[in-house]
């Protein structure tokens, strides 16, 4: 770890878990504002810690521990054939923008995906407030990786920048380019991205075997899972 544990954090109250039915999930929050930095962002990401809008937690379930970060080495990474597939199909087909700026498609887009495809989920119905306090932040370079088919937004990677590390916070794509697997392709970019930037990790946020959405993270290799305060391989 590269820095000390915050001296100010806070603990949430218990609530229904939003990936594992009957469970009941608790954060730790950090509170110390000087954290609030990319630098030192980074060493929480390394305790583990993720962020949602401005804040900052972990989870911290007294009976349960699903939730293990994971993280892939970006200078070691190399696509297994399926997802070099995957990716020449849509370098193919699509642009490929960075951006550093929120463009005015987002939401339109952010809100036919979650109403496509979460209804089911706690972000459903979408809505501006809930869609600007989740994926933005007042004190972190946030980085917006984008497709584009001719002249129409299709997808969007919130990735947050930090000097040795990206972390992935958010996809969101249009369904009705689901054939070409753009959630995978979204992290294979990402990661194409962190080695250009010269970063050591993508991080890609919890992975929790019993829910088959999460899963996913797994698939990019090599990676690390951070198991009783310890990263080790995949």
């Amino acid at each position: 770890m590269t820095d000390h544990f915050p001296a100010k954090i806070g603990l949430s109250q218990q609530f229904p878990c939003s990936y594992l039915e009957d469970k009941q999930e608790q954060l730790l929050v950090i509170l110390d504002h000087n954290y609030f930095t990319a630098k030192r962002f980074e060493s929480l990401l390394e305790m583990g810690f993720r962020r949602s809008g401005d804040q900052i937690y972990r989870p911290h379930c007294p009976a349960c521990h699903a939730c293990q970060s994971v993280r892939v080495v970006a200078p070691l990474f190399s696509p297994t054939n399926s997802q070099k597939r995957k990716l020449k199909k849509a370098n193919n087909q699509f642009q490929f923008v960075v951006s550093h700026q929120e463009r005015p498609e987002y939401y339109d887009l952010y809100a036919k995906y979650i109403t496509e495809r979460h209804q089911d989920g706690s972000m459903y119905p979408p809505n501006r407030v809930q869609y600007e306090s989740f994926l933005f932040c007042r004190w972190l370079p946030v980085t917006f990786l984008e497709l584009w088919y001719h002249d129409t937004l299709i997808a969007v990677a919130v990735t947050d920048t930090m000097p040795n590390a990206l972390s992935a916070i958010y996809t969101f794509y249009d369904p009705c380019f689901e054939d070409f697997s753009l959630g995978t392709v979204m992290i294979l970019l990402q990661i194409e991205h962190a080695k250009k930037q010269g970063k050591q990790h993508v991080y890609l946020g919890y992975q929790i075997d019993d829910c088959k959405k999460m899963r996913y993270k797994t698939q990019f290799t090599p990676a690390e899972r951070l198991q009783n305060d310890r990263w080790l391989n995949i």
